[in-house]
């Protein structure tokens, strides 16, 4: 009877500790978001450029949301994340903000404009998110399109030139249709990321539409393509038109020197 008495109450204070570690670990997550969101007030300028330097002189916000995640997220905190909403959100941020990470940690490289820099970054090099050791590209093919929502692929910022412009807020469960819905329009709309040529009848749209055709059209097929984007353009794509993608910049969307001098 005192073995069992001494078994319940060792069960009860492992299960209050427990109680106490997750509480602990919300409110770290909750403070980090703050910080990431200050990270990107403070560092993405209204043309969506990143200023690397700054960031890289003083990286301690951006750190503590990157060491935040490493062990707290959907899995080890499913109560938090269970809604959909809410586990699409952290992803988004998560993503974005490793990514952001990933560029300073390697001393903010120039470009990724080849196979190899491009299997460096996103394939090989690790990162933990949430208990779980992963890389970026494996992250989002395995972990973040698996949810089936096309609209975030204008919200995942890979920090080069030619990714959707970055955020200047984090994402809320709450407000996350609206976030990815301005988010869509706002790229689909961008002539830096779909144009009309009239005079060859041609729609040039952003190679992201290549990546993930099939994550917007079921067929696959980039003919297809103008009947999504039709559904968030101001003035809609022309019908008959060939669908051709335009060369993707890789280079990493640093803020120059002079841009800062300007401000």
């Amino acid at each position: 009877m005192k073995l069992l008495k001494i078994i319940a109450l060792s069960a009860i204070a492992s299960s209050m500790l427990s109680l106490s570690v997750m509480a602990d670990e919300r409110s770290d997550y909750a403070d980090a978001l703050d910080s990431w969101q200050s990270v990107l007030e403070t560092h993405v300028d209204e043309s969506g450029r990143i200023n690397f330097a700054a960031l890289a002189a003083n990286p301690t916000e951006l750190k503590s949301y990157v060491d935040a995640v490493r062990v707290y997220g959907p899995s080890t905190d499913p109560e938090t994340f269970a809604s959909r909403e809410a586990t699409l959100a952290f992803y988004i941020n998560t993503y974005n903000a490793l990514a952001m990470y990933g560029v300073i940690d390697e001393g903010v490289p120039k470009d990724f404009d080849s196979f190899f820099k491009r299997a460096g970054f996103f394939r090989f090099r690790r990162i933990e998110i949430d208990g779980k050791n992963t890389n970026l590209h494996d992250y989002e093919n395995k972990v973040i399109r698996p949810l089936n929502e096309p609209r975030v692929h204008f919200t995942l910022n890979c920090m080069v030139r030619d990714c959707p412009q970055p955020p200047r807020s984090a994402f809320q469960a709450a407000q996350l249709d609206e976030q990815l819905e301005q988010a869509t329009r706002e790229f689909i709309n961008s002539e830096k990321y779909v144009r009309v040529d009239d005079e060859k009848q041609q729609i040039w749209v952003s190679a992201i539409f290549d990546f993930y055709t099939k994550d917007f059209v079921p067929s696959g097929k980039a003919r297809d393509l103008p009947d999504y984007i039709n559904h968030y353009r101001t003035e809609p794509l022309p019908v008959g038109y060939k669908v051709k993608y335009l060369e993707y910049d890789w280079a990493v969307n640093v803020k120059a020197h002079s841009d800062s001098a300007a401000e």
